[in-house]
């Protein structure tokens, strides 16, 4: 199911990892636990990384497709063959991230609850069903109540994979697994343009316009994917299941456990419901999240429409839509396994904004240089919004400690991060074409804002680490007082 590509990459990763394994052999041993060698630590992740990884990556393509597809939609004549306002069409944008906000936090529980693979297949079920439903809608009201709904649906599969991933991974193995997860959001940009590309050709096929037949046709793979979803993927590591022996799954737990240091809860608890709600630096990773998906999801929306704004005709605009993706995935994946090597994660996600927040001033500056310019532009825009979202979105995974917290935070964090998704949708308006400079220069602004605040949040944390190294014996024992503590026991370390 992997490309070689994407074996090579993975399998040197795994090597490194195996170094790790070697220098906890002498520590770990307890229970009559028999650590691994490294060459079977190798084979096991490869197992793990073979049948989750593109798996999970296949499905978020499917999700982030039918997402953004909407933009390919407007190229492809939706908001002229339909009773619709300009303004009634960025709000069908925006409304979509308000079901995904409110029903994060319950998918995420559930998804705790009846596991993974059941809980998965049926969002996917529900969102493959609202998608080929829009080719039906006849008016604004019809668009804005699908995106609506598509929304609600969609909210299980991105921050459920997201912890879900934790729960298999080491916190220094998750960057990269996250970048070949996420990385499919931009070969969902790259592959949307250019099938919409080719669906725009059936306008007029059994009396259907070509937007219609691109929700139609998008949501066939979600629904294929949602049956076999059951069946392929495995559920926790905790549980037994066919894909693992004993003796691989008690490796996995038991490393994970090593892992986690003194944050080891795993059960359901109420109390760690609310200590997600009531820790500051949720809110911190919130707040960056919001500054850095709103230009994410502003350029995938209007990716198609910004390049038409270029000078490109309508179905030149769609292919050229691809190029910009296929440079962000590459540099995405390299910009992770850099993090997840020198276990860090503030200066990737600064350094890529710095690319970005460059790209939007060259958007705005070149506007009357030729579409050449701005092409090129674009491109470097686009690799720089992309290219940190792993190592923000492993961040606040490695640094959550207990099961129950750290989903219920992923899901937080997520929710309140995709009002940046609900902004996105109203960043680009049509009066602002062709050059757009005004929805530019609001995402410039907001990548400088991710860039301040993730170098204000490194060094947060690394404060905090090394507080907690320079503990006095008093201190220390009073630190360690009460049950579940999480991520607050004085011996966990915050990854910066």
């Amino acid at each position: 199911m992997a490309t070689p590509a994407v074996e090579k990459v993975l399998d040197e990763k795994s090597q490194v990892i195996a170094g790790d394994v070697e220098s906890t052999q002498g520590s770990v041993s307890d229970g009559g636990f028999i650590p691994p060698t490294p060459q079977e630590w190798r084979r096991l992740l490869w197992k793990l990384d073979l049948r989750i990884i593109p798996y999970v990556g296949i499905l978020y393509l499917c999700s982030f497709l039918d997402r953004v597809n909407i933009g390919n939609a407007k190229i492809a004549g939706l908001t002229e063959h339909i009773d619709i306002t300009d303004s009634q069409y960025n709000w069908s944008l925006s409304i979509f991230f308000i079901g995904y906000i409110i029903f994060e936090v319950p998918s995420n529980l559930m998804l705790k609850w009846i596991g993974p693979s059941k809980w998965i297949s049926i969002v996917m079920i529900a969102w493959g069903t609202t998608m080929a439903a829009m080719a039906a809608v006849h008016n604004g009201a019809g668009l804005l109540a699908s995106r609506f709904f598509l929304g609600v649906t969609e909210a299980g599969l991105f921050p459920g994979v997201i912890f879900y991933l934790t729960l298999w991974y080491t916190r220094k193995e998750q960057a990269t697994r996250l970048a070949f997860f996420f990385g499919c959001s931009t070969l969902a940009g790259a592959f949307g343009g250019v099938l919409a590309y080719g669906i725009m050709q059936m306008e007029g096929i059994r009396g259907l316009h070509g937007w219609q037949w691109i929700f139609i046709i998008e949501a066939i793979p979600t629904l294929v994917f949602a049956c076999t979803t059951y069946f392929i993927l495995p559920d926790f590591p905790e549980t037994k299941n066919k894909f693992l022996t004993e003796r691989e799954r008690e490796i996995i737990v038991h490393r994970l456990k090593v892992d986690a240091g003194p944050s080891t809860e795993t059960h359901f608890s109420m109390k760690q419901f609310w200590m997600a709600f009531t820790d500051w630096k949720v809110y911190m990773h919130a707040a960056i999240y919001i500054c850095a998906v709103t230009p994410l999801y502003s350029l995938s929306m209007f990716m198609p429409t910004i390049i038409r704004g270029m000078g490109f005709e309508s179905l030149t605009a769609q292919a050229m839509s691809a190029p910009p993706y296929a440079f962000a995935c590459v540099a995405t994946i390299l910009t992770a396994m850099h993090a997840d090597h020198h276990n860090e994660r503030g200066l990737h996600l600064a350094i890529p904004g710095c690319l970005g927040l460059i790209g939007y001033i060259l958007l705005i500056t070149l506007k009357h240089k030729g579409m050449v310019a701005m092409y090129v532009a674009a491109c470097i825009t686009t690799i720089g919004v992309f290219a940190q979202i792993p190592a923000m979105l492993s961040w606040f995974s490695n640094n959550i400690g207990g099961h129950t917290k750290r989903g219920v935070a992923t899901a937080i964090i997520v929710s309140l991060g995709n009002i940046g998704g609900a902004v996105g949708g109203q960043v680009y308006r049509t009066d602002d074409g062709p050059f757009y400079t005004r929805g530019h220069e609001i995402c410039a602004g907001l990548m400088a804002g991710a860039i301040v605040l993730s170098c204000l949040f490194k060094y947060l944390l690394h404060r905090m680490n090394k507080k907690r190294e320079n503990l006095t014996p008093e201190e220390y024992k009073k630190a360690c007082e009460g049950t579940e503590l999480c991520d607050y026991h004085p011996d966990f370390r915050y990854i910066t």
